[in-house]
């Protein structure tokens, strides 16, 4: 019984790194990526869609990011899209396609996308703790229920199982975090 509490556990943690890292590939480290501006939400058809539902997104080049819209009519919804995102991007019209050219981002800006790291990182550390508080009261309410065979000793052992998984999830965010931020701050 404790052990599906724990699986129930790793798994709500694992969805949380998961999130934490496709969080982490929409910030931009001074190289072009489809992960910038993919999951930006374009008004096409009278509905709010994916980028990448609506364009073909690629990197030709190491600082520039090519759209090209499945339906030429929606460029300019694309180009208004990723203006109002306020990912400090200028999207260039060329045609039938959108360009997109990255400057390296200035001192300050990396010292904002740092910030942004970390804030990140914090939120899903805090979503991590309330799994454990979560599956620590799982395992207090089965310890407290007499009808089952489940010992204080059961509790325990669940108890530090928990935290271990806790400190091992916690880690791996640390480190996400530590990585990315170190790519921002030698972005040039």
């Amino acid at each position: 019984m404790s052990d599906n509490i724990l699986r129930d556990c790793r798994s709500k943690m694992n969805k949380t790194i998961e999130h934490f890292e496709l969080e982490l590939r929409g910030i931009r480290t001074g190289r072009a990526s489809t992960a910038l501006v993919e999951f930006l939400k374009v008004d096409c058809y009278g509905s709010l869609c994916d980028l990448r539902d609506v364009a073909g997104v690629s990197v030709p080049e190491p600082t520039q990011i090519l759209i090209k819209p499945f339906d030429p009519s929606t460029k300019n919804s694309i180009a208004k899209a990723m203006e109002a995102a306020e990912l400090g991007l200028n999207p260039q019209i060329e045609g039938d396609a959108i360009r997109v050219h990255l400057p390296p981002p200035s001192a300050e800006r990396r010292k904002q996308l740092a910030n942004q790291v970390k804030k990140l990182s914090e939120e899903s550390k805090i979503s991590i703790r309330n799994e454990r508080r979560d599956a620590v009261k799982q395992v207090d309410t089965m310890s407290k229920d007499k009808s089952n065979s489940f010992s204080e000793d059961d509790a325990k052992a669940s108890k530090s199982n928990i935290d271990d998984l806790t400190k091992e999830i916690s880690g791996k965010i640390e480190n996400l975090c530590s990585t990315k931020t170190k790519e921002i701050e030698e972005a040039s």
